[in-house]
């Protein structure tokens, strides 16, 4: 099975949105289920794993109900506040539904110090014995903290959104370098070959320049912990799903066909728990 580890829908609010600005005007709508069924069909795509964009339950309960109506939606990384004093009750609830797979907090717009935080923390330590999974949406500044922060949850899995989104369009790479082959050592971290193009130049950007960047997270992390990801539609900003997709599977058509295998899918089903 091929799957998409990452994506998201949302219903268009330009208050509640308002990270969509006026350059990004090409998702400044909806897009949901009947939007993206079509395109997964044309790419070969047997599912998707839908991600939270805005940190609120009432968005996890959204996407619960969609992946329960579409049964191509395998798995939804939510959002539950993993600093309140009662999250253990919130997450015992989301965990009653075997659609809600992990959680997500938007990392990359706190300061470097909230990673450690003794309530975010907290939260973080509540995550493994429900068999949820942990997505991270760090900054290459972030990385540091990151890596101190999963390797005092050696139990809890991890995965990197993105990349950590490193600095593409100006080609730096050495100091992200460093902090991807530190984070990689901790063997229970995986991480998404997505969103690279949109860290890229969006309308001139070249496989090549993504090249190097893939390189490092395949010597850093291996084919058994490397999930291929759309971000659609926010990859839209930049190319189409189909071109995106083309990225990853260039790259791996030197690897294996089990090795394909994993990075196209049987990894991202064996980290969220999603079964044929």
């Amino acid at each position: 099975m091929i799957i998409d580890s990452h994506q998201h829908f949302w219903k268009y609010d330009p208050v509640r949105d308002s990270w969509i600005d006026s350059t990004m005007k090409i998702i400044q709508r909806d897009f949901l289920p009947g939007d993206l069924k079509p395109i997964l069909t044309e790419n070969n795509v047997d599912g998707c794993i839908a991600v939270q964009a805005y940190q609120s339950e009432n968005e996890t309960t959204f996407l619960l109900d969609l992946a329960a109506k579409n049964n191509f939606i395998k798995g939804v990384v939510g959002w539950v506040d993993l600093c309140d004093s009662n999250v253990q009750k919130r997450l015992e609830q989301f965990a009653q539904n075997k659609l809600f797979k992990g959680v997500r907090h938007i990392l990359q717009t706190e300061k470097e110090d909230f990673i450690l935080d003794r309530a975010f923390t907290n939260g973080i330590q509540k995550l493994a014995p429900l068999n949820l999974t942990y997505d991270l949406l760090v900054l290459p500044n972030q990385l540091e903290n990151t890596t101190i922060l999963v390797s005092k949850f050696s139990n809890q899995k991890f995965v990197l959104d993105h990349i950590a989104k490193p600095p593409i369009k100006s080609g730096g790479i050495k100091n992200w370098k460093l902090g991807i082959e530190k984070l990689a050592k901790c063997p229970n971290v995986y991480c998404k070959l997505s969103g690279l193009v949109t860290e890229a130049d969006w309308s001139s950007w070249k496989q090549e320049d993504l090249t190097p960047y893939i390189d490092i997270v395949f010597e850093a992390f291996g084919t058994d912990r490397i999930l291929f990801g759309s971000d659609w539609p926010v990859c839209l900003l930049a190319g189409s799903y189909a071109k995106t997709k083309k990225i990853v599977t260039s790259y791996i058509k030197q690897l294996s066909d089990t090795e394909q295998a994993k990075v196209m899918g049987l990894n991202a089903m064996d980290f969220y728990g999603v079964s044929a």
